[in-house]
């Protein structure tokens, strides 16, 4: 894991598969920037989902319906590489599948494996995208260990502060924490890749986010600067492709954004109850990101309920909170910096110069 310990304040490490029966893996291309994150659940977990903002890419999320047929899904896929990367959930059914996982119907497995995507050919190669090659890579590094988080997987290409296109941006990246309450465990793991910035709310202060300019440090603010000078492109602007990316640095279009959550659980949970701890994770979002749910973001969170505690919805609810809203700061204080693309923990140095 990267030296989330040298953080002030810092809690002891944590991470999504502190929950029994996840194992969480990466695939990450540095070069390309773009990557996928799995989450397998064993031989499976009661689903929920939440989604905000006006630009989510999903695959087969039928299942997380409370009247869907099937009860449980299998594996859950975190991708770059816009609707491209929706292809690569075909590589973790293909890995499931061969371990005869999934849903039986007469002689045949289906492996049910809903995915989520992020935009991330603006800050990397607009042709390097995840593919069911690397979702299987993914699977098999999947483990029960810490989390590794930063700049892998579905966080490679992440960025934060898009509202003057790419160039002012700063990057952002993977997160995981976890809460505890007796026997009962809550984790989280959040992909930020955010329109808005990425705020501390103990402080108020941003973390990342929005740059005065090409080569600045200051953060302004994205919300100030929305209401000081309005959107730096046609209202329209947004209907672009999701497949095309905008030119570097081109103003014209704000870049597609996303922060895609996912809550891990040993409560025994409902699809009904699984899907209010996903809207309750989303009040973290709320609380770290500014603005947040814009028509430009596709902001998802999966709830996925594996064991056999008993616990109020309200309780797994309230640490699902606290454990996202962990889990997205850390994806931003704990990403490198990338194809002129500074992080936080950049910013932090050149202050201290």
């Amino acid at each position: 894991m990267l030296a989330y310990g040298r953080m002030p304040g810092a809690r002891p490490a944590s991470s999504l598969t502190d929950v029994p029966g996840f194992r969480v893996g990466h695939a990450t291309d540095s070069r390309g920037l773009t990557g996928c994150t799995v989450v397998l659940c064993g031989d499976g977990a009661v689903p929920g989902l939440d989604v905000r903002g006006l630009a989510a890419g999903l695959r087969d999320t039928g299942p997380c319906g409370p009247a869907h047929l099937v009860p449980v899904v299998h594996a859950l896929l975190l991708s770059g590489g816009s609707a491209y990367g929706l292809d690569a959930a075909a590589g973790v059914m293909s890995f499931l599948e061969r371990q005869g996982i999934g849903f039986r119907v007469r002689d045949a497995i289906v492996p049910i494996v809903p995915a989520a995507i992020l935009f991330d050919l603006s800050a990397g190669s607009p042709r390097a995208r995840p593919t069911p090659a690397m979702a299987r890579r993914a699977c098999r590094a999947a483990s029960s260990r810490p989390v590794l988080q930063g700049n892998v997987g579905a966080g490679t290409g992440a960025s934060v502060g898009k509202m003057h296109g790419i160039r002012r941006a700063m990057k952002s990246g993977l997160g995981s924490a976890s809460r505890r309450k007796g026997a009962l465990v809550v984790g989280a793991l959040a992909v930020v890749n955010a329109w808005g910035d990425v705020i501390d709310p103990r402080t108020g202060s941003i973390v990342a986010g929005l740059r005065d300019r090409p080569d600045g440090s200051a953060l302004p603010g994205t919300t100030r600067e929305l209401l000081r000078a309005g959107l730096p492109f046609r209202a329209g602007a947004g209907a672009r492709a999701r497949g095309r990316p905008a030119a570097r640095g081109d103003d014209a279009a704000p870049p597609p954004s996303t922060t895609l959550g996912v809550v891990a659980t040993n409560a025994r949970l409902t699809k009904v109850e699984a899907t209010s701890v996903a809207r309750a994770a989303q009040v973290a979002c709320a609380r770290c990101i500014a603005p947040v749910w814009t028509r430009f973001d596709g902001d998802v969170v999966f709830c996925l309920s594996r064991g056999r505690v008993r616990a109020d919805p309200l309780v797994v609810g309230a640490l699902a909170t606290e454990a996202m809203q962990e889990a997205i700061l850390r994806a931003a204080l704990l990403a490198r910096a990338v194809a002129g693309l500074p992080a936080a923990r950049d910013l932090d140095r050149r202050a201290a110069l």
